[in-house]
């Protein structure tokens, strides 16, 4: 396995990616967009995604991480960042990956990053995958607990006047928030809330992995039931629960290695061959 580092031109500015390719010698099983999560979240999960990737091109995978617009190493300011413009990110490094790989086609995303992946595999024009880690449902839901993190800040700093009217009247104004160090812009939390998780006209397979904090734990009755809704629409999905932290919000980085195999095991059952 090797990886290369490399700045991928985009519409705005340049995004910085890192490339895994499997060992010449290995079988080629297919290539792998990630999409990383939202803000901090992002942080606290680059390790997780740098060992995945890893285990990944190990298989036979050939991976691509990109930082979209505003965020890690990409060029860009997070203020300044729209939802649409994370999509197209995405797009475009599909569309580059796909130039150079051949097999079978995934999005792998993490909480928000399913959300954009969703939305992407809409946009490009071959069929893909998707290998979804605890995802996020709801874009609206997941902005309204964003911006409680503003408003514990300002009841924590003595600033009785925190309400979730008020902030949402000053995105409604075009104005940015300044939440946990991210400055979030009008559009961008327009898009996120208006994003709801939805698989692809050409998506093929789907795979949704959650974490639990108990050995014996199951899937969360919204992933049952939403895996149930896409199954019955035609699409192959399948659900699985694994015993490990959330990594993505801990305080220390934190791995979980049952989440590696598992995703390894479920993309290699569903290639061809």
């Amino acid at each position: 396995m090797t990886f290369e580092p490399f700045y991928l031109p985009a519409a705005s500015g340049q995004r910085f990616c890192l490339f895994y390719q499997p060992d010449v010698r290995s079988e080629r099983r297919g290539a792998v967009v990630y999409v990383h999560p939202f803000a901090e979240e992002m942080n606290k999960s680059r390790r997780m995604a740098a060992l995945q990737a890893r285990v990944m091109a190990a298989a036979g995978f050939a991976v691509i991480q990109i930082d979209l617009d505003g965020c890690g190493d990409s060029s860009g300011d997070f203020g300044d960042a729209s939802w649409e413009s994370w999509i197209d990110d995405v797009v475009l490094a599909c569309a580059w990956l796909k130039e150079r790989s051949d097999g079978d086609f995934w999005l792998w995303g993490l909480r928000t990053g399913c959300l954009l992946a969703g939305e992407a595999a809409g946009r490009i024009s071959h069929p893909s995958n998707l290998l979804m880690w605890q995802p996020v449902v709801s874009g609206k839901q997941f902005l309204q607990q964003f911006l409680r993190l503003k408003i514990a800040g300002e009841m924590l700093g003595g600033d009785s006047k925190g309400s979730m009217d008020r902030l949402r009247g000053q995105l409604a104004r075009g104005e940015s928030l300044e939440i946990a160090g991210y400055m979030l812009s009008a559009a961008l939390a327009d898009g996120l809330e208006k994003a709801e998780l939805s698989p692809g006209a050409l998506t093929r397979r789907i795979d949704w992995i959650e974490l639990s904090g108990k050995p014996d734990g199951g899937l969360s009755p919204l992933a049952s039931t939403r895996i149930e809704q896409w199954k019955s629409a035609g699409h192959d999905t399948r659900g699985k629960a694994v015993f490990g932290p959330a990594f993505w919000q801990t305080t220390e980085i934190a791995e979980c290695r049952a989440l590696l195999d598992a995703s390894v095991r479920a993309m290699t059952d569903a290639a061809p061959g």
